[in-house]
Parts: C-alpha cells; structure tokens; sequence
C-alpha cells in the first residue's frame, strides 16, 4: 500500500477540520493546511514567504503564483515524500489544481483521492451560527459560503474529471463520518 496523497474539500462547518486531523493520525500522512503552510513559509523567512508576508501585512490576499510555490516546496520535504500527505484549503480553485497535478508530476508523486465533506448549506449555517464565533454572523456566513460555491464547484468538476473525486456524506457524528472516510480512503488504496 504506498502513502496516502489526498485533498480534502467542503464548505466551511463541514467538519473537514477535524476529519483531516483523523485521516492524517489513522494513515500516517502529514497534513497540510494553507494557513499552517503560509505561516510556515514566513518564519522560515524563505523568499516566498517574504512575499506572502509582505502581502498578509498590507492587507491583501497571497496570489496563485506565490502559494503555488510555497506548496511545492512544501510538498518537496522528505517526510511528504515517504509519508504521503492530505491537503486541506488547497487547491481552492481549478488554476490551482492545475498548478498542484504540475507540482506533482515534478515530483513524480500523483494524488489517491480528492475527497468531497459534503453537508448542505442550510446544515453547516446552523453549525456555524451555533459555534458562536465573533465573525460568524449569518451575513458573513452566507458571503463565505457563496464564495465557496463559486470557486469550488468547478474545482469538483476538476477532481471529478480526472476520476479522483469522492462525495462523502458528511451529516452524522465524527465517528460515523470518518467511518465513512475511511471505507472510501481505504477503497482507493486497494
């Protein structure tokens, strides 16, 4: 069985989160979050991510050029390599989906699955409203949400395209989810 490559994807309450954290302790793969990634980057001060830091300070959003680079490099290091990894928030989008399959090939490693937390809008509002944070008001939510379909839904189309995507059902409790994770994780892995 070689080392588990995954992107995980759902909207924002799906829990993803928390099923990444499972997946990553359950196969050994490391996981890669963009924030942790981006913040990574800045305090090793590599060039890229002098950049991005520079751009976060001025109040802007890091650009497909720049985290593309800073994921490469990422998924360069030797414990991604033997361990295999599980990508969450990346890709967000088709472009850089097109950029990670590169980055791959470079590296000559290739994606087991792209797997889809999927929970409907009216379910992950009601889940976030109720975590109480300051930022998740139902405007906001529905801003975030919306932003999500419309980057997202040709990055299914993406996935799904190329044979990788899996849709996993993602109402339940943790246990029940990532039961069902796991049975499509370990299906692939045959």
């Amino acid at each position: 069985m070689g080392a588990l490559r995954m992107v995980v994807l759902g909207r924002q309450g799906s829990g993803k989160g928390t099923q990444s954290l499972r997946i990553a302790e359950a196969y050994g793969c490391v996981h890669v979050s963009t924030g942790e990634v981006l913040r990574a980057a800045v305090s090793a001060d590599t060039e890229l991510g002098r950049q991005a830091s520079e751009i976060m300070e001025a109040g802007g959003l890091v650009g497909d050029d720049i985290m593309n680079g800073i994921v490469a490099e990422r998924l360069a290091q030797s414990d991604i390599e033997t361990g295999g990894m599980l990508l969450d928030g990346f890709p967000r989008t088709a472009d850089q989906a097109d950029a990670l399959e590169e980055i791959l090939v470079d590296l000559d490693q290739e994606l087991t699955i792209a797997m889809n937390v999927e929970v409907a809008v009216e379910a992950v509002t009601e889940r976030m409203m109720t975590r109480g944070r300051s930022d998740d008001t139902s405007d906001a939510i529905s801003r975030r949400l919306a932003l999500y379909e419309q980057q997202t839904a040709p990055l299914l189309d993406w996935f799904a395209d190329r044979g990788l995507l899996t849709t996993v059902d993602g109402l339940g409790s943790e246990a029940e989810v990532f039961d069902r994770v796991r049975a499509a994780i370990d299906d692939r892995l045959r």
